[in-house]
């Protein structure tokens, strides 16, 4: 019986989700051909890799020793590939996790470039808050999560994207002239991100500190909405000044002159570089690259 790749990716994500349901779904494929995958490379090994015990999934010790070689396999298999330059040969799916920031920057040139390198590759894409994401990587739900910080979880893999800063913003019918005051603002709800975010949480302890105002605070966990609402002046936001250029460049909004702002956003690429495959890597470098090029073209880029 010979081996092949389709027995050790199986394995490998078996392994590592410990679930053969999990696994399948992750190979967009059935928990019978899991099962049948991992019989066949047992069978050609002649080996026990893997018990089932009430719904989970454990290695036995010669399945512990022989994953890494398995991963091994595996990675040399996509160098190979990258080496012959042959992008077109690496297929499969990668999940994508990004935040909404992403979304209404440069996803759309993000998405193009990794068509052009990687025709055969699948994008899986969710758009989520940042704390969701980074539970979907610590649960291998995603392979790449684009998003900003800080974490409660360390990743092995992380590259920097870059900063993005923060403005407050209002549509010119209710924008207060020249420097505004905390009061001025207060005439308005303040519109923001949602209550378990860190700019939510900058947001309502700033104004905590000005205890004679009534400050009405309206969290969203849709940035897009947020936006809109800000748009058709129900209240005034802090908001990534990548993501409302446009707004300001043509006069839909305007920006605020306020003392006091949301730290920057930091964004990174992560994931899991101890497991992430080749391709995986070399889609968080063509974030970078997007990135920059999109902040250097629109002359939004602070350097860390």
């Amino acid at each position: 019986m010979r081996l092949n790749l389709k027995q050790l990716e199986a394995f490998v994500w078996v392994a590592d989700m410990q679930s053969f349901r999990r696994a399948a779904e992750r190979l967009n494929t059935t928990q019978p051909n899991i099962s049948a995958r991992i019989a066949s490379l047992e069978g050609a090994l002649n080996t026990q890799l893997m018990t089932r015990d009430a719904g989970s999934v454990r290695l036995t010790r010669k399945g512990q020793e022989l994953l890494s070689h398995a991963r091994r396999v595996l990675d040399a298999t996509e160098a190979l590939v990258v080496a012959a330059d042959q992008k077109g040969l690496l297929s499969g799916t990668l999940r994508l996790g990004v935040t909404e920031m992403i979304v209404h920057t440069w996803l759309r040139d993000y998405l193009r470039a990794l068509k052009d390198d990687y025709p055969n590759l699948v994008v899986e894409l969710t758009v989520d808050l940042s704390v969701n994401l980074e539970k979907g990587l610590a649960e291998r739900t995603l392979d790449l999560a684009l998003q900003n910080g800080p974490f409660s979880r360390m990743s092995s893999g992380e590259i920097t994207l870059g900063s993005y800063d923060m403005v407050w913003v209002a549509a010119p019918e209710i924008a207060p002239g020249g420097i505004a005051t905390a009061e001025d603002l207060a005439q308005h709800p303040i519109l923001t991100h949602a209550r378990n975010t860190r700019l939510f949480e900058e947001v309502s302890a700033h104004f905590a500190m000005q205890r004679d105002l009534d400050v009405r605070l309206v969290p969203s966990s849709n940035l897009a909405a947020c936006l809109h609402m800000t748009l058709d002046g129900m209240g005034i936001a802090t908001l990534p000044r990548a993501m409302v250029a446009g707004e300001l460049a043509r006069g839909a909004l305007c920006e605020i002159r306020y003392d006091w702002s949301p730290a920057p956003l930091d964004f990174y690429a992560r994931y899991d570089a101890e497991r992430a495959a080749h391709s995986v890597v070399a889609c968080a470098d063509a974030a970078v690259r997007v990135a920059r090029h999109y902040d250097q073209k629109n002359l939004l880029y602070v350097s860390n």
